[in-house]
Order: structure tokens, then C-alpha cells, then sequence
């Protein structure tokens, strides 16, 4: 990892809030020493806002090539495309037709496309089917995997999985071996995430390590703040995956039977 250059980190599709928390804390740590962008097929869900950094998580894995494309703006209006080097600096040119206007600064959208990365750090996940980003592009840069459990018909790749509680367990461990400093913002993704991942220190695969791993979280300036966002603040239907249903009427009694009860009797013994 310390000879990479570029590193994408991948979550699987449908990542649980663990993996999130593993894989931002793992980004975090390395994108100022590396050029680093970090990928997930689906789109965060409103539990995952509470991490920090969740907004560089981006749904597309385009690095490699800069797109210009001009929206709204005919390109048969388009005399000519010229471009040329200034001090040192790249200059685009684009010249209309006679008769017509330029495009407008407004209608100028710049993307990206392609991949270009010579490390890629899957986390989590159970096999490679899991990471639709792993498309032929990458097909020459290193493959890392980081899981609590090993992928599935992995081939080519570089496990670094081992038991652990949690993916952020297993994540915090790797920093550390690898020298890496945690700050505040990492820590506290890991922190959150060992707690969601562990089930409360509850699950099968938490250890005296785990403890000494969340002690350790603490002391770097991590902050628990591992409580749920309130469902209940939100309209019906505004998270992502929370299946609306209409709650049961429930159904009043007659009022009868809440008056008192005389019993009449036709003889007396």
C-alpha cells in the first residue's frame, strides 16, 4: 500500500453502516498522502449522514478522463474547436458559426469518465459480484480486500481479512499497523461504527481486542454519537428502504359496554 499512487476505495452495493463507516475512516486516513477517491453503487440513506465525510462518497467511479459537454447548446452551431498552451496553462477555444452565439458560462458541465487507480481497497462485501465498479479498466491495478470475512472466489486478490467484531475494528487495526495518525473525524467514524458492527459489544466476534481497540478510539478524540437519527422526525416514505404502512384503526367498543351492567331475573328462590 505505501508504493500506491492512486487508490480507489469500493464499497459493496447495499453497504451496511459498518463498511461505511470502515471504508470513509480508511479514506479519510490516506486521501492526503495519496490521490484517493472512494465509490459506492448506491446512494447513502439518511443513516449514514451522521458520519463524517460522507459526502465524498460518490456513486460514479469516473477519475481517469475530464468531460466538457455544453447542455442546451446545439453543436451544429459549432464553427470550430481550437486549443492551444499559454504559460504554461491549457486554453480551449470554441468558436460559433457566423450568425450565432457562444455557449454560455452556465451551460458548461464538466464530468469525469473512466477509471484510473494502481490500487483498488475493497471493503466488506462477500464476493467480487458485489463491486459492479470492478469493471475491466482496473483489470491492472493491485485488488485489496479488507472484510471480517474472505471474498468468495477472490483469484487475484489481497486478502487482509481476518476475524474481527466489525469491519471498523479490523480497519482501525490496519492504520495503526501501517502508521497512520487518527484524528478526531476518524476516529469517531470508527468508534460508531465498531458500536453498529459489534451489535452493541453483543455479537459473537467481540474480544478483550475489541475493548482495547475502542479505548484506543477514545482517547484519539472520538465522539460517540452512535445514536439512530429519530424516524419519527421524518414525513412517511422520506428514508430510503422504510416501508410506509398505514397504521390499524383501532376498532371502539360499543358503548354499552362501558355502561353498567343490570341483570333482571324472573323468580326468587
Amino acid at each position: 500500500m505505501s508504493a500506491a499512487k492512486s487508490v480507489l476505495v469500493l464499497l459493496p452495493s447495499k453497504p451496511y453502516f459498518d463498511q461505511v463507516a470502515g471504508a470513509l475512516s480508511f479514506y479519510l486516513a490516506i486521501k492526503d498522502k495519496k490521490e484517493a477517491a472512494i465509490v459506492c453503487p448506491s446512494p447513502m440513506i439518511v443513516e449514514f449522514n451522521r458520519l463524517v465525510g460522507v459526502n465524498k462518497i460518490s456513486t460514479e467511479a469516473g477519475n481517469k478522463n475530464l468531460v466538457m459537454r455544453f447542455a442546451g447548446y446545439k453543436a451544429s452551431d459549432i464553427e470550430k474547436v481550437s486549443y492551444d498552451v499559454e504559460n504554461g496553462e491549457f486554453r480551449l477555444t470554441v468558436v460559433p458559426k457566423t450568425g450565432f452565439v457562444s455557449p454560455k458560462k452556465e451551460q458548461i458541465e464538466l464530468s469525469y469518465s473512466g477509471i484510473s487507480a494502481d490500487t483498488v481497497v475493497l471493503i466488506g462485501g462477500g464476493n467480487e459480484t458485489h463491486f459492479p465498479s470492478l469493471t475491466q479498466e482496473l483489470a491492472g491495478a493491485k485488488i485489496v480486500h479488507i472484510g471480517t470475512r474472505a471474498l468468495a472466489g477472490e483469484g487475484a486478490v489481497l486478502s487482509f481479512a481476518r476475524p474481527a467484531s466489525s469491519v471498523s475494528e479490523l480497519v482501525a487495526h490496519l492504520l495503526e499497523e501501517a502508521g497512520l495518525t487518527l484524528d478526531a473525524d476518524i476516529a469517531s467514524n470508527l468508534l460508531m461504527g465498531l458500536e453498529e458492527g459489534s451489535r452493541e459489544f453483543k455479537g459473537q466476534d467481540v474480544t478483550a481486542d475489541t475493548f482495547e481497540t475502542f479505548a484506543k478510539l477514545l482517547r484519539a478524540g472520538g465522539r460517540r454519537t452512535s445514536q439512530r437519527p429519530d424516524r419519527s422526525a421524518f414525513p412517511a416514505g422520506a428514508i430510503p428502504g422504510e416501508v410506509f404502512q398505514e397504521p390499524e384503526k383501532k376498532e371502539e367498543p360499543p358503548k354499552d359496554w362501558l355502561e353498567p351492567k343490570v341483570f333482571k331475573g324472573t323468580s326468587v328462590s
